[in-house]
Formats: C-alpha cells, structure tokens, sequence
C-alpha cells in the first residue's frame, strides 16, 4: 500500500496534462489523518529490536517504503498552495525522524533519512522559486521550516551529532578515532557528511533570519 500509493504520487507529478492540485487533493485529503497516524506510529516504533539490525529484514523494507512515500508527499507539496498536513508532517514532527537517525537502525535507512531532510531545507514553494528571493515568502512553508529549524538546532545543541555514523562501518561525525579493530583510512561518507552539515548550516542560517532579537541570534 505504501509503495503504491508513492508510486501514483510520482507518477501525477509527471504527467503534465493533469490538473495536478485538484487531483492531489482528491487523492491526498481523505487520507490526512491516516497517513499523520502511519507517521506518528512507524515513527515512534521502538527501532532497537532485532528485526531491524539486518537491512534486508521486512520489517526494514516497510520502514524504507515509508521513507520513499515521505519523499513524494515532499515532492508533491508544490503542487498545492495550501499543502495539506500529510505533506507538512515531515517539518512538524521532524523530531521523530531526528530520533531514528540517531537510533540503532540499519546505516541504509540512517542515510535515506538524512538525505530526506536535506530535501527539506532546501524544499521551496512554486512561488518562491519564481520570485528567486533568498528567503521564503509562503507563510506555511516559513512555518514548518522554523519548525524544522528549531528542533534540528535542538538536537545539535545536544550530542546528536556525535551519535550519526559517517559510514557503515567506522567513522563518526567529529571523531579522531577508528573503531576497533578497523584499519581503513578516511572511510568516511561524504555525502552523509555533506548533507548534514548543510542541514546545520540551513537551520542556522533560517533561524537567524527569522529571530527577533538580538540575543536569539546570538
């Protein structure tokens, strides 16, 4: 059901004759809350059992299939001016997301993750692309990316950074040592590495622009 649904998603997006926003939402709004409820329930799943530490388990294959719907609800947000709360659940609770990456998920499924949410810092509106302004002029996507911004700064003001491993086997982000017993050099991801630290840099920078204060910059 989920890969289906991701499917037809995708595929509305490319075909160009359709009216997309009506079909969207004739789509999308009967299945709001369901898919806020999915969200919420596969996401706050505790990870940490053995059906997730092989990445070929079905239980890893659901969460990935959940991850590709996540992405196309993303992708499918411009066709909308009012997205719909399945298609901002993403920035909502993006805490969620947070927590499974630092989780003892699969390194896989860590990484989609992360590269999810760099689709979503750099995630614009139809109308801001079109205005070519460097700062977001659609009040729900300043919104959610505020929303997005303060948690990812919540957790990076924490260790959460310290927990992400840059690669399947060593590395961490801002160790100086290998793991045990592991003689590679330098075997660190680098589009991991790159994709979060601009997740950082995009927070920052958001969150800056949208303070009031002096001393919340700060």
């Amino acid at each position: 059901c989920l890969w289906t649904l991701a499917a037809i998603l995708k595929e509305t997006r490319k075909d160009a004759l359709v009216p997309r926003a009506g079909l969207l939402k004739k789509l999308l709004a009967p299945l709001d809350a369901v898919l806020e409820g999915f969200y919420n329930a596969i996401l706050l799943h505790h990870f940490d059992s053995h059906h997730y530490t092989s990445p070929y388990s079905e239980a890893t294959n659901i969460l990935i299939s959940f991850i590709d719907l996540l992405e196309a609800l993303l992708a499918s947000r411009i066709g909308l001016e009012l997205p719909l709360r399945c298609q901002r659940i993403l920035f909502l609770k993006v805490s969620y997301v947070l927590n499974l990456i630092s989780s003892s998920i699969p390194y896989v499924i860590k990484k989609k993750l992360i590269l999810l949410i760099k689709k979503c810092v750099l995630y614009k509106s139809r109308e801001d692309a079109k205005s070519g302004s460097l700062f977001l002029q659609t009040p729900s996507l300043c919104e959610d990316m505020l929303a997005l911004s303060n948690a990812v700064l919540q957790v990076v003001n924490l260790t959460w950074l310290n927990q992400i491993p840059l690669s399947g086997k060593s590395s961490y982000f801002g160790s100086t040592e290998a793991a045990p017993g592991d003689d590679s050099q330098g075997g660190s991801d680098q589009t991991v590495l790159r994709a979060l630290s601009l997740l950082v840099l995009k927070a920052v920078e958001f969150k800056i622009h949208n303070s009031a204060t002096e001393a919340e910059i700060k």
